[in-house]
């Protein structure tokens, strides 16, 4: 595991997989940027942009299917102003249109090239630093999917390959066909489906974790105790299982520890919740970058000083239980999750 410090008060940097770049130990999610979170300030979200470029974040992670590809296009100026400082993370899989209740999965070849050409013209560059297959389709054989995605890189239209929501077994599958950089799968104080195989595989073969939801998808922050009260109509969290009714209710009882420890340290629960995933990480000598979403600056900076934070071994201990006691899945649907085809 390379890791290098930063003498100008930046967060560390640390190598993405095996010969991957070196980012920031915190990237940025982006979807929120343009879709599921309700309106966006865009003015803000370009400050935000730029606020965590100066914290030393250089990992910002986008799909096609954010806001319709609108995601990208957003992405595409600070891409061009700073194409050498970033590393520029996209993904395919996750086929939409204009009904909002579509919803399909494709990793066949033709659909592999498509996709990362639609890409490549909608965030305005040459090559795509890292491609994620965002979502696995069982139907397809991994070795066709990931074979498309390693011509894209002998084509020189994409540097790194990744996974996301993908199981050990599929993972080493994966890698057998082509070096993967990085798995990109949820994984938080909420969520640990994932060190039932991924997390280990990952350790074993080199390839960088990187959590996406590593807060809940907002509720380990405190912000709010029930999503159908609390968060604006077309929030998509409102839909979530774990974030309505009887749910939310047994779930916000849960903060309680994480409050506890935020007040020890003077930090606020979400950054508990971020330097929990760090040391989680650490435990299984794995690479870990993970990427939680914001659309204001202010919470960017809070969220990378939680680089910084130590937890105690008794206060991971009082931390231990939470996930366990989760009420509700992750999402309405797991089909297309790595948990739905854990053996």
């Amino acid at each position: 595991m390379t890791v290098v410090s930063q003498d100008d008060g930046t967060i560390e940097q640390v190598e993405l997989g095996k010969g991957g770049p070196l980012v920031g130990v915190q990237g940025l999610g982006c979807m929120g940027m343009s879709e599921f979170y309700g309106d966006t300030d865009e003015a803000a979200a370009r400050a935000t942009l730029d606020a965590a470029l100066a914290a030393g974040v250089t990992l910002f992670d986008t799909a096609d299917t954010y806001g319709l590809g609108r995601n990208e296009e957003f992405l595409a100026p600070f891409a061009a102003a700073h194409r050498e400082e970033i590393t520029l993370a996209t993904k395919f899989a996750i086929e939409r249109n204009e009904d909002p209740h579509h919803r399909g999965i494709r990793n066949d070849p033709g659909y592999v090239r498509q996709a990362a050409e639609a890409s490549l013209r909608r965030l305005g560059v040459d090559v795509i630093d890292l491609y994620y297959m965002h979502r696995r389709d069982p139907a397809v054989p991994l070795a066709e999917s990931v074979g498309a995605m390693a011509e894209l890189v002998r084509e020189g239209k994409v540097r790194h390959l990744g996974l996301s929501e993908v199981t050990g077994a599929e993972l080493r599958e994966a890698h057998a066909v082509h070096p993967i950089a990085a798995l990109q799968s949820e994984w938080s104080l909420f969520s640990r489906d994932v060190e039932r195989s991924a997390v280990g595989a990952a350790a074993e073969l080199g390839v960088a974790f990187v959590p996406y939801s590593p807060l809940g998808r907002g509720f380990l922050t405190g912000a709010f105790a029930d999503a159908s009260t609390d968060l604006a109509a077309e929030d998509f969290r409102r839909h979530q299982p774990r974030f309505t009714g009887e749910n939310a209710r047994t779930n916000a009882a849960l903060l309680a520890p994480v409050r506890q420890v935020a007040a020890a340290h003077g930090a606020s629960p979400a950054q508990i919740a971020l330097a929990w995933v760090q040391q989680r990480a650490r435990v299984h000598g794995l690479t870990v970058v993970p990427i939680p979403g914001t659309r204001k600056a202010a919470r960017l900076r809070e969220n990378a000083a939680a680089t910084r934070i130590t937890l105690t071994e008794a206060e991971l201990a009082l931390l231990e239980p939470i996930a366990s006691r989760v009420a509700g899945d992750r999402y309405p649907d797991m089909t297309f999750t790595s948990a739905s085809r854990e053996a």
